[in-house]
């Protein structure tokens, strides 16, 4: 009965509702002059043809173009994406190809019509826009994930095998320039400009790519993936500061003529370092945890962000050093700048990033390569820039003492190139200094020298084992019953080790280990340390409290499946516990 009351009560409201709207709707028109088009009259064919136009307007509207190529980039990033990670490739190298599988290389040559319809040159300019703001809040987290204590205990080392792996490859570039200049580079551009930007381009290691690289391949707690990790910070550090210099000296047209902005550049840093950094240090402290963390003190940090990438930018070092900067100097507080990572890392990844791609995608055309010649003067960029970073770190490396193992795989690490070196390439692109020509051939450095890493890791890996155990000891070792517990709620794992323990509690040659597998895309330099805690510390309390042995392992992987086979048979555990205990990683 109640409800239909309240149906007819609905009813009435309706009704009256609508019968006002008509009364006022008549009396107005009433009160209509001149030539005015009345929609509501329009019937037959007039008012389908008004439906069709306006139906592509709004195809065709600005907001509605945007949107259609935000959805189409961020699918076909994450398609290929996961292609590359399946492949065992970084990702970045899905979403790079991804840029130019939708520009002029593939898109717009086979399928001119369609793709002159989703990115008409008219609708280009924001998302370029759009995709600097990415770059600006992407190079914001890069450097926040730079860890300077970490730079601090390692500098001594670090410091010669980075600034080694910059000076040679960056020497290398300048010298390859002189070969390029007359060929390739637009008349209005000194030979200068051009041959700092190659020397840049060269000496760029994409510190992001090579620490998820580090993370998936279990280096982190290793010497090579420490020092990779540390040389990678200071070759940021070191060329970003280089660069900024190159930028200024090319909208300064000389040397003498950029002092006065490299001067600003110098304040502006001192500026930053000296005063924001020890004000933001005393907000860190305080505001270090999600439930301090409001939105006016969030607001805040992006406020700082955006002046010091505006401030960045008016004296003409480019907005992407400020952002750069504002990451460096935010409070060196782990649980502060984990949270605030998480804020921003999704956002500018998943969402913006991708938009950075295709824009570049659609400024490289690979067509334009042809000609076998211009072929070859692709081969001689990809060699030296190979040559001069993996040469560059690793016979230093080797110099100071470490393995030629250690060596070679650091030099196969500092190789790697990604997406820092198409940010290069662009602003180069931008400046008018890197032609149409030279900027493709660039790019595809950059996706050739990142796609290697992997494999050269694989094989250097392959081609110089580790120091195999004794046969004392390996023989030891397969007279262990052991068990492998994986697992991926920590509670559950908890419960895992139990049970694990309760079987073999009486078997004194037992060997428990438990381990967790985590996805590399969740994980940076801050909060690696604290998630393998967290992970394990309901385990560590069970084996605290039942008084047994247990050995962890905490690894960073794309493909948790993969990683847990290769895993149990690599370490030789007994097979039906692994796989009865493998049932624990699936989530609860």
């Amino acid at each position: 009965m109640g409800r239909l009351r309240n149906l007819l009560l609905y009813a009435v409201i309706l009704g009256i509702g609508a019968a006002v709207v008509y009364l006022v709707v008549e009396q107005g028109r009433t009160m209509e002059v001149g030539p005015a088009v009345k929609v509501a009259q329009q019937t037959g064919s007039g008012g389908w043809e008004h439906f069709s136009l306006t139906y592509r307007e709004n195809l065709t509207h600005p907001l509605a173009k945007l949107l259609l190529q935000i959805l189409t980039i961020i699918i076909t990033a994450r398609i290929l994406g996961y292609v590359c990670k399946k492949i065992g490739l970084p990702s970045v190298v899905g979403e790079i190809a991804a840029g130019i599988f939708l520009g002029p290389s593939f898109l717009a040559h086979y399928f001119p019509d369609y793709s002159s319809f989703l990115f008409p040159p008219e609708s280009l300019g924001n998302l370029q826009f759009l995709s600097q703001i990415g770059l600006i809040l992407f190079m914001f987290v890069v450097g926040m994930e730079l860890d300077l204590n970490v730079v601090r205990k390692g500098a001594h080392e670090a410091v010669l095998v980075s600034h080694s792996s910059i000076v040679i490859p960056f020497t290398l570039g300048v010298g390859l320039s002189f070969f390029l200049y007359e060929k390739f580079v637009p008349h209005a551009i000194a030979f200068l400009p051009f041959a700092l930007f190659m020397g840049i381009a060269m000496s760029i290691t994409a510190f992001p790519v090579l620490a998820r690289i580090v993370q998936e391949r279990g280096l982190s707690r290793t010497h090579v993936g420490g020092l990779a990790i540390t040389c990678a910070a200071v070759d940021d550090i070191t060329a970003w500061c280089l660069l900024a210099a190159v930028i200024a000296i090319v909208k300064a047209g000389t040397i003498v003529s950029s002092l006065w902005t490299i001067a600003l550049a110098i304040c502006y840093v001192a500026f930053m370092l000296a005063l924001v950094r020890p004000f933001l240090k005393r907000l860190g402290d305080v505001y270090a945890d999600r439930e301090s963390l409001s939105k006016p003190v969030v607001a805040l940090f992006f406020v700082i962000l955006l002046l010091s990438a505006y401030a960045s930018e008016v004296i003409g070092i480019h907005a992407l050093f400020g952002a750069f900067l504002a990451g460096v100097i935010m409070p060196a507080n782990v649980g502060f700048r984990n949270i605030f990572i998480d804020k921003v890392e999704d956002v500018a990844l998943v969402l913006l990033l991708p938009l950075f791609f295709v824009y570049t995608g659609l400024r490289t055309q690979i067509g334009l390569l042809n000609d076998p010649g211009l072929w070859k003067w692709t081969g001689v960029i990809v060699a030296v820039a190979v040559a001069g970073k993996f040469f560059g770190s690793a016979l230093p490396a080797r110099a100071l003492g470490n393995t030629w193992r250690d060596s070679l795989m650091l030099g196969a690490l500092m190789n790697t190139r990604g997406l820092m070196e198409l940010v290069v390439l662009n602003i180069g692109f931008d400046l008018g200094v890197l032609s149409s020509e030279i900027f493709a051939m660039m790019v595809i450095m950059a996706l050739v020298t990142t796609v290697m890493t992997g494999p050269s890791l694989s094989l250097i890996e392959r081609l110089m084992p580790l120091r195999r155990k004794s046969p004392e000891l390996l023989d030891a070792e397969e007279r262990k019953f052991k068990v492998l517990v994986p697992f991926g709620d920590p509670q559950r794992g908890r419960s895992m080790v139990r049970i694990a323990h309760a079987f073999v509690r009486r078997n004194e040659k037992a060997h428990i280990t438990a381990m967790h597998l985590s996805p590399s895309t969740q994980l940076n330099q801050f909060n690696l340390a604290e998630r393998e805690r967290e992970s394990f510390a309901p385990v560590r309390a069970e084996q605290k409290k039942m008084s047994i042995t247990l050995e962890t392992v905490f690894k960073a992987t794309q493909d948790i499946d993969k990683e847990l086979v290769e895993v149990a048979n690599n370490g030789q555990y007994d097979r039906p516990s692994w796989a009865w205990a493998a049932a624990s990683t699936k989530a609860p």
